[in-house]
């Protein structure tokens, strides 16, 4: 679960603002959204070297929090093999909280709704194509 802390604390160091060349734009919709407080963080991986270590992310992004869904664009994302990974930092307080055992007690998802066993899932489970070419959507739900 140190995953998931590390995910985290990196995605807010990051600039929020960091977009690729490329063609076309990636769109993710963030379902299962608990509620309208703090913000939703969104991160971006183009390998399973890179994957869960928010710091190597090709994107990331933070975006406020909307009961219900969040949706955000990766514009002129060029083609390659991803996987998207995203906390909801409801409380604001920049870190996505665990409990005494490391298990994550803010929402968290992947794409593919992609789920680990004990910890975050492999970077294949979540991984999609994106060709570049034409704009593409993905969805995932949080889970609490």
């Amino acid at each position: 679960m140190t995953c998931f802390r590390s995910l985290a604390l990196a995605l807010c160091s990051l600039p929020m603002t960091a977009a690729l060349a490329g063609a076309a734009d990636l769109k993710i919709t963030v379902n299962d959204v608990r509620s309208n407080t703090g913000f939703v963080f969104v991160a971006v991986y183009d390998s399973q070297d890179t994957f869960m270590k928010a710091a190597l992310a090709k994107v990331a992004r933070k975006v406020k929090a909307n009961k219900g869904t969040v949706t955000l664009a990766i514009p002129n994302l060029p083609p390659g093999t991803y996987a998207v990974a995203s906390y909801h930092d409801e409380n604001d307080n920049g870190k996505m909280d665990t409990n005494s055992l490391g298990v994550p007690t803010e929402g968290y998802g992947f794409s593919n709704d992609a789920q680990g066993t004990a910890g975050p899932p492999k970077f294949g489970q979540a991984a999609f194509e994106f060709d570049g070419k034409a704009d593409k959507t993905i969805s995932f739900s949080l889970n609490y």
